[in-house]
This record gives structure tokens, sequence and C-alpha cells, in this order.
């Protein structure tokens, strides 16, 4: 068998897994609720903003620092994003869990 085939056949598995398709529909939860959605993406671009200006070398200010917390605990006030970030974990979990599963013939290579 061809390791892509196996590779495409989880990822169809993944997409029909109850986890990602929980994490689809808090996704939509907080889709549908526009003070979420516009937070949620006003903090998804603020990180971004973070990593590029560590990424070329710049330092983040304790300013920046205080608007992200600012930002996240204001998240903390929508329910759809508190589920939203459960069912992330859960994905989150499953996929580490997969990934130790498929690295585990590269890890024994250098346990042994």
């Amino acid at each position: 068998m061809n390791i892509y085939d196996s590779a495409n056949k989880l990822e169809q598995d993944l997409r029909a897994s109850s986890e990602v398709a929980e994490l689809k529909l808090a996704f939509e939860a907080v889709k549908a609720n526009d003070l979420a959605y516009k937070l949620f993406d006003k903090v998804q671009n603020e990180q971004f903003a973070l990593q590029q200006k560590q990424m070329q070398g710049q330092e983040i200010t304790d300013a920046d620092i205080e608007e992200m917390h600012k930002l996240t605990d204001q998240l903390q006030n929508f329910s759809e994003i508190s589920n939203l970030m459960d069912k992330e974990k859960k994905v989150d979990s499953m996929m580490q869990e997969s990934n130790k599963i498929i690295s585990k013939p590269i890890a024994e290579i250098y346990q042994g």
C-alpha cells in the first residue's frame, strides 16, 4: 500500500470523526454570533501580528501583551468561544495521539 493512500484515508477518517464534526459546529456557532466572531477574528489577527513581529526580531512590548490579555479576557464572555476552545482541545488531543502513532517507527529507530 502506498503511504499517501494511507494518509488520504486518515484525512477522510478525520473529516468523518465526531471530534471534527463538533469543532465545525462550534465554529459555526461562533460565526453566527456577530460580536463573538468579530472579537475572535481580532484576536487571531493580533496573534498573527505578534508572531510576525517576533519573527522579524522586533520586541514584543508590555503594551502588546496587555492588549492581547484584554482581548482574550473579552473572549471569555462568549459561551460560543469557550465551547469552540473545548472542541479545539479535543481535536488537538486526537491529533497529538495520531502523530505519536504515525511517528512510532521513527521514534523506535532512535530509542533502540
